[in-house]
């Protein structure tokens, strides 16, 4: 018989990962959760680690990602790089409208004149697809990239969405996510090299300077600081 997970077991478990390496807590959420298990990757720096990971744990682990149309070259590039060298096919979805049909409904540039409606259509409603009917999500989000993430728990209950969030990194530092990279060769985004910590959609995205959040490069000028992704 399915197990059922109680939010209090999972404060429990969660609590139970602090200071264990996001390997094991990764090993746990497949032995519970494979194959109604997925990571979310927008092959980011933290996004390429866990996908090296699981891989590694479990070959036929299921991974997939949100394809907005909007992504950078570079961005497509590394995905091309990762499915050939750990020969995996990430599973992709896509807004039920095209950028065309997004246009000619709520006119040009819809990332400028409402982003969070752009996200809910390009990310969101893509996400609430990839996620209809799986039990647990891993994402790689970290306490250290935002205010808005400083008490990620390891693993928790997403009201949300209806399912098991886990997020293996968050007690991870930025040093932690980048020797791993290159420590292991992982294939990553060129455009961290040039100054973008965090990479979304290209009209959305810019450099970080010096000094800055590692989040500013995302929606400059707007107060906005999530995609609706992570609440």
């Amino acid at each position: 018989m399915e197990k059922v997970w109680t939010e209090e077991e999972l404060k429990k478990t969660s609590d139970s990962f602090e200071g264990k390496s996001p390997q094991e807590v990764i090993g746990w959420a497949l032995d519970n959760f494979h194959p109604h298990i997925s990571l979310a990757c927008s092959f980011g720096a933290e996004d390429v680690v866990l996908l090296d990971m699981l891989v590694k744990i479990r070959k036929d682990a299921r991974i997939f990602y949100l394809d907005t149309g909007l992504l950078f070259k570079e961005t497509y590039d590394v995905i091309e790089r990762v499915k050939e060298k750990y020969g995996i096919q990430p599973e992709k979805y896509e807004a039920e409208i095209t950028l065309e049909e997004m246009e000619e409904k709520y006119g040009p540039k819809l990332w400028e004149t409402n982003p969070d409606e752009c996200c809910r259509i390009r990310k969101v409603r893509p996400l609430e697809a990839a996620l209809k009917d799986l039990k647990a999500w891993i994402t790689g989000i970290r306490r250290e990239q935002s205010p808005t993430r400083a008490n990620a728990p390891v693993v928790t209950w997403d009201n949300r969405f209806g399912l098991v969030k886990i997020n293996p990194l968050v007690a991870w530092t930025y040093d932690d996510v980048w020797n791993y990279i290159k420590d292991n060769d992982v294939p990553y985004n060129v455009l961290h090299d040039q100054n973008y910590p965090s990479i979304g959609c290209q009209p959305c995205t810019r450099p970080v300077h010096p000094g800055e959040d590692p989040r500013a490069g995302r929606w400059a000028g707007k107060e906005k600081t999530e995609c609706g992704l992570h609440q």
